[in-house]
């Protein structure tokens, strides 16, 4: 029978996400492929440092001992997805193997980036350090992100925090496109108001997050079991929403059948300065202007979805 990744939580990751590519990356942009492939092969053995994805890459792959079978039936599968060839890529399988990581299922496609195999290959987040496969992917409905250059977060334990923005990343942004038309925070609060009952439609890491809750679950009925487990992951909301506004997007989470640890509504306080003190391994907004403030203490990854990615002129932000 084939491997089925349908009911697994599935992380398409690129090797410029997971690893630091920056050597690299300047032999190809200086000296051209031929020099690239030539160098990758002289450092075949020499291992790839950890990139800014590499922690919440290890965190979430050590829950597959929550499994009552991890090694045939893991809850997490990390697939590499490579614009390399196999034979340049194989300098990134001998550094995942260096590093430990429970990754063996791997895509290489010189020169292309492999996104259009999301679908096939259920995954629901794909990371990458190139902006433009993200914004393609995204422009095609796939749950992508851009894994920005940011601080790394990678203490010495097993826990893993993962930190969402709402509006753009989980939710569309049908909230986003009446603050950007109005440029009024009195009449986006009367919409929610009005729609408090309404679900809003799902954004890019929805499915994610479902199925990060599921794990989530799994762990209760773990300290169920054993009230000494500490539960490993924890998961919050960081949004530049306030009271009203808050109470749609508490709904929207319920409706959907997932609790968020924690929820922060902002009102336009600086994400950065919350982040510094929660640490998250990594955070997801679809905003610049706040992953500008947050990477500099999170790991933070950009979400180019909705009306925000497309205006020119810079309004007020959620």
């Amino acid at each position: 029978m084939p491997y089925e990744l349908g009911s697994r939580l599935v992380i398409g990751v690129a090797s410029s996400a997971i690893f630091d590519l920056t050597e690299s990356d300047k032999v190809f942009r200086a000296k051209g492929e031929e020099e690239y492939r030539k160098y990758q092969s002289e450092n075949i053995d020499t291992p790839l440092d950890k990139g800014v994805s590499f922690s919440f890459i290890k965190r979430l792959l050590s829950l597959n001992n929550l499994s009552e079978k991890p090694e045939s039936d893991p809850l997490v599968e990390v697939i590499l997805l490579s614009r390399n060839d196999p034979d340049t890529g194989l300098r990134v399988m001998k550094s995942i193997k260096h590093h430990s990581l429970p990754i063996s299922r791997a895509i290489f496609m010189q020169g292309k980036s492999p996104y259009e195999y999301i679908p096939a290959l259920s995954i629901s987040l794909f990371l990458s350090g190139n902006s433009s496969d993200v914004k393609e992917a995204i422009g095609l409905g796939y749950p992508a992100g851009h894994v920005m250059k940011s601080t790394i977060i990678d203490e010495d334990d097993d826990a893993l925090r993962i930190a969402f923005d709402f509006d753009g990343v989980l939710a569309d942004d049908e909230s986003e496109t009446v603050m950007h038309n109005t440029n009024d925070l009195s009449q986006f609060h009367e919409h929610e108001t009005k729609n408090i009952l309404e679900p809003h439609n799902p954004g890019p890491l929805k499915e994610f997050l479902v199925k990060v809750s599921a794990i989530q679950k799994i762990e209760e009925q773990k300290k169920k079991s054993n009230p000494e487990y500490i539960n490993r992951l924890r998961v919050s909301i960081v949004t530049a929403r306030n009271a009203p506004s808050h109470e749609r997007a508490l709904n929207t989470l319920k409706d959907w059948g997932v609790i968020a640890n924690d929820a922060f509504f902002l009102g336009g306080v600086d994400k950065g300065l919350i982040l510094g003190v929660l640490k998250p391994h990594i955070f997801f907004d679809d905003q610049s202007g706040h992953l500008s403030s947050t990477s500099s203490v999170a790991p933070s990854v950009h979400i180019p979805f909705g009306v925000k990615n497309a205006e020119v002129t810079p309004k007020k932000e959620l």
